[in-house]
């Protein structure tokens, strides 16, 4: 056993226990704490694959963007930061579902590969995984910016519940809550004390 076979083994590790603890803590925030390290232990393991291109990627896009864009998501829509009782659910049916969907797929590539040896392809350059992103997979990568933008406006939606209302409900709203009319944007009316 080399070390590149022992340092995958640790960060294999790091990333499966810091991924059950993602599903199983009550902290809505530490649970995207502990899915950067989860993220981070996979870009660790494509560092020793010598894959430093995607390693890079990974750390960029998902642990610096997806991950602060979950945790901005969670502040914008005022979610309880603190422990939550309503995560607490039995784990049994995850459990059971998740058991069963790796068993099938341990069984498909066991039947797929049994004891066959894969060819590699040559490594991968910037120049090759560009090349190919921009000529063939470049419909798929405008579809994936297209899904992320409109994830994007759906959480500022969710986030300003006065989008979107008419004004007259916006108004009787900012009644309820004591902010004047014309902070939310609503017209004053003719009986609101005003002088005219």
């Amino acid at each position: 056993m080399t070390a590149a076979d022992v340092l995958l083994l640790a960060l294999g590790a790091v990333a499966v226990g810091s991924g059950v603890l993602v599903v199983a803590t009550k902290h809505l925030v530490r649970a995207g704490l502990y899915l950067v390290v989860c993220l981070g232990a996979v870009a660790g393991i494509y560092l020793v694959l010598t894959a430093e291109l995607v390693a890079w990627v990974q750390v960029l896009i998902y642990v610096g963007a997806v991950v602060v864009l979950l945790l901005f998501a969670v502040m914008l829509t005022r979610a309880p930061i603190g422990a939550s009782d309503d995560l607490d659910r039995p784990g049994w049916p995850a459990a059971l579902i998740g058991g069963g969907t790796g068993l099938g797929l341990a069984a498909l590539l066991v039947d797929a590969y049994r004891w066959s040896s894969v060819e590699l392809p040559a490594a991968g350059t910037a120049g090759r995984i560009g090349d190919q992103i921009f000529r063939s997979w470049v419909l798929p990568f405008e579809v994936l910016s297209v899904l992320l933008l409109a994830a994007l406006v759906g959480a500022i939606i969710l986030s300003r519940p006065d989008i979107g209302r008419p004004p007259a409900d916006r108004a009787a709203d900012s009644g309820r809550s004591g902010v004047p009319a014309g902070r939310t944007g609503a017209a004053p009316t003719a009986g609101d004390g005003r002088s005219r």
